[in-house]
């Protein structure tokens, strides 16, 4: 869950940062709900 709702939209790229390091990154295929 995010700490702040932000807008995605389907092939965003998008990145998954904690405490200045990237622990994630890719592209949304499809939105759920």
């Amino acid at each position: 869950e995010l700490i702040v709702p932000i807008a995605m939209e389907e092939k965003l790229r998008f990145a998954i940062r904690e405490g200045g390091r990237t622990v994630g990154a890719g592209i949304v295929a499809s939105i759920v709900e």
